[in-house]
């Protein structure tokens, strides 16, 4: 099972369950490729940075997701494929569910457009496993100890709308997703992970 994400409103702490993942399997002898969405291309990383800056100003919903896409269509291609053909696990912090969660639940473009068009993009490539980080609105808020980028400054309605559209998708999928108690401690997060992923190749 080696292709992972890792999926979460921000704040929720999937970034750093992201790494910690990747570390523990790299310590067991694996190799690993972790990346980030959107980043870890020179492409994504544009893309970033036009996304996430307040400067950049609303953008229309579907112009925001077709720049997510186009970013992980790279990452796809020039990343994630090479890794995983080279036996290599990929863990990667965010996915297309990012992309139907906030644009779809949140954005209010269509769920399912946005699936196919994801889906197309990446040549159908979907993770063994992903790991959900729920979190209330409001803790997520108080965790994060930076400015609010582009997207997390939309407030709470908007992010509450992303957090169900991420249940949604558990929901939709419970075979793939796990969903994590982000309430609980990171150390704990890491380790019910580590657990699931030690299950599942045995």
């Amino acid at each position: 099972m080696p292709f992972v994400a890792v999926e979460g409103i921000d704040g929720s702490g999937k970034s750093s369950l992201a790494r910690g993942v990747a570390a523990s399997l790299e310590s067991s002898g694996h190799k690993v490729l972790l990346v980030r969405e959107p980043g870890s291309t020179p492409l994504g990383e544009g893309v970033r940075e036009i996304l996430l800056s307040p400067t950049t100003g609303e953008l229309h919903v579907w112009a925001e997701a077709c720049l997510f896409v186009a970013a992980r269509a790279e990452l796809v291609r020039r990343e994630i494929q090479p890794a995983l053909a080279e036996g290599r696990w990929v863990i990667t912090d965010r996915y297309f569910y990012s992309t139907l969660a906030y644009q779809g639940g949140g954005g209010g473009a269509d769920i399912e457009t946005l699936r196919r068009l994801n889906l197309e993009a990446v040549g159908g490539l979907v993770p063994d496993r992903v790991f959900l980080l729920d979190l209330p609105v409001e803790i997520a808020k108080e965790r994060r100890q930076r400015p609010a980028d582009r997207i997390e400054a939309r407030g709470a309605d908007y992010t509450s709308r992303v957090r169900r559209a991420f249940l949604a998708e558990a929901e939709r999928d419970p075979a793939r997703f796990l969903v994590l108690d982000a309430r609980s401690t990171m150390e704990e997060c890491e380790r019910l992970a580590r657990q699931d992923l030690l299950n599942r190749q045995g």
